[in-house]
């Protein structure tokens, strides 16, 4: 048996991030395996994740922390009551981009800065009406063919962000 530890993987690389990270910012997330999935992909980044209450479960399920296999105890995801306990006195409204597919703005077209936050409502109901009007130039979307989905798995969302993001700076250097 190999030691998995032990084998040479050459996508182990520092070059490729930024400092300060990204963050992603997870508001009222219902799907454990979702926020698990999401949570190994920040850890895998370097990425803090940040979840506003309400959850819809709890952080102590089996589930979440199967999606995130052994890597959800690393990494601490802070927890806030409200989205105004973390955008304002922790993240900077004017650097946090919320993805959204009830805006024209795409998240192709927004200047990227280390350290921006990357903020994702809900699975069934996306952003309430109030967060679209308050950071209604702050709403971006990820491009999806008319006709098809309603909306892409956050997961799968956070991914396609996290990761075109870090190109995008990495390109930069």
């Amino acid at each position: 048996m190999v030691d998995r530890d032990k084998v040479i993987r050459p996508a182990r690389r520092t070059d490729f991030f930024c400092q300060p990270p990204f963050h992603v910012v997870l508001v009222a997330p219902e799907i454990p395996p979702n926020t698990g999935n999401i949570g190994r992909l920040c850890y895998a980044t370097g990425s803090p994740l940040h979840l506003v209450e309400p959850l819809g479960f709890s952080l102590d399920e089996k589930s979440v922390r199967r999606a995130g296999l052994d890597y959800w105890e690393h990494l601490n995801p802070q927890v806030y009551p409200d989205v105004d306990a973390v955008i304002g006195p922790v993240l900077r409204p004017e650097r946090c981009w919320f993805l959204s597919t009830r805006t024209d703005q795409s998240f192709y077209d927004v200047a990227l800065e280390p350290g921006d936050a990357f903020v994702f409502g809900s699975e069934s109901s996306g952003f309430p009406p109030s967060l679209h009007e308050r950071y209604e130039d702050r709403m971006c979307h990820l491009p999806i063919l008319p006709n098809s989905v309603r909306s892409i798995n956050i997961a799968n969302a956070v991914s396609a962000v996290l990761y075109d993001a870090y190109r995008r700076v990495f390109e930069g250097k």
